[in-house]
């Protein structure tokens, strides 16, 4: 028996529109995005399997396109839905991050950082530009690769930073192994970011690091 079968009510689309997104169950969320499912499968049965395989809704939805398409029902279009929800997710997040008002707390910006870093499976250096009033300017993905005091150029945040004309920055960057301890290169980098900022009347604010749970601010620690 397919959904259409099923109870008005018990159906994804319709128990959604009835009641709202928080009363269904991730694989029925997860359902509405798979939209059909496959021979014998019905798209709720497909969701339950995936997301049972992956470990997890968030295991399925960082996983890549050579190991979605690899699932039977799975397709180029599913695939193509699925990130397409992921970033509108990432996207929503930073233009809160830019509406909402001054940054007055370099947390503020966690929850964009965290959606736009955690789960890349290289290092990412971000940097958040802001103005005397801690609005934000821009966003920009600056570096990628090992994040070091050597693969980062201290100077070219100072450039952009002037480009900008920003009065302060907040950086960040993700560790892929999802332990978000700062290391010897992430202190002896924000060591060199703020003075080369210092040199231009920029201020760091804060050097955030994404891992698993919340944010390191080595601020916090007394590293800045």
């Amino acid at each position: 028996m397919g959904i259409k079968d099923w109870p008005a009510a018990e159906r994804p689309r319709e128990k959604l529109t009835a009641r709202g997104p928080a009363a269904l169950s991730d694989a029925e969320l997860f359902s509405i995005f798979v939209g059909s499912g496959r021979a014998g499968v019905d798209a709720v049965m497909l969701a339950r399997c995936l997301l049972k395989n992956f470990g997890g809704l968030r295991a399925v939805l960082r996983a890549g396109r050579v190991e979605l398409l690899s699932v039977t029902g799975i397709g180029v279009a599913k695939y193509a839905m699925l990130q397409a929800a992921v970033e509108l997710g990432r996207r929503m997040l930073r233009e809160r991050m830019f509406r909402d008002g001054p940054l007055s707390n370099p947390h503020q910006a966690s929850q964009y950082l965290t959606a736009a870093l955690r789960d890349r499976d290289r290092e990412v250096f971000l940097a958040i530009f802001l103005n005397t009033r801690h609005f934000v300017i821009d966003c920009e993905e600056l570096f990628q690769g090992t994040i070091d005091a050597a693969s980062v150029h201290p100077r070219e945040v100072a450039r952009r930073a002037l480009a900008l004309n920003a009065a302060a920055v907040i950086v960040a960057h993700n560790h892929p192994s999802g332990v978000a301890e700062p290391s010897g290169a992430d202190q002896a980098l924000t060591r060199r970011l703020k003075e080369a900022l210092a040199l231009v009347d920029v201020h760091l604010l804060d050097h955030l690091i994404i891992g698993e749970g919340e944010p390191v601010a080595l601020s916090d620690r007394g590293m800045l």
